[in-house]
């Protein structure tokens, strides 16, 4: 059961990068589609409500909407996130998805930046 555990928490903290090799590998190696299982993992740790009444050191990057410009968008979210075409573009059609989490105050405003220049509209949490 302690290994179950240490498994699924393992899992809950994985990055966007490291789900979509997760992924891949699901797929290449044993033909499973994990598409809705990874966007499950990538929106896990945002149910957490614990540590809200202390000061927020860590923020997720959520994409509202694409905007009018989605293909920018869609470009800039594969070059942020290191995805390929086809996820970055799952990612933008999926919204609201999270583009990144766990990413410090600076890091989180910039992102948002960029992708409200390209026309997103963005929240960070």
């Amino acid at each position: 059961m302690a290994d179950l555990k240490d498994f699924a928490e393992k899992l809950v903290n994985l990055t966007v990068k490291e789900v979509n090799e997760l992924a891949t590998i699901l797929k290449d190696e044993y033909g499973i589609e994990p598409a809705a299982a990874a966007v499950a993992v990538a929106a896990g740790p945002a149910a957490g409500g614990d540590d809200a009444a202390e000061a927020q050191t860590e923020f997720t990057v959520v994409l509202k909407a694409a905007g009018a410009s989605k293909l920018g968008v869609v470009k800039l979210v594969k070059e942020l996130t290191g995805l390929g075409l086809k996820e970055a573009k799952e990612l933008v059609d999926g919204a609201p998805s999270n583009i990144k989490e766990g990413v410090s105050k600076d890091e989180a405003e910039g992102l948002k930046a960029s992708l409200e220049e390209a026309g997103a509209e963005v929240e960070l949490k």
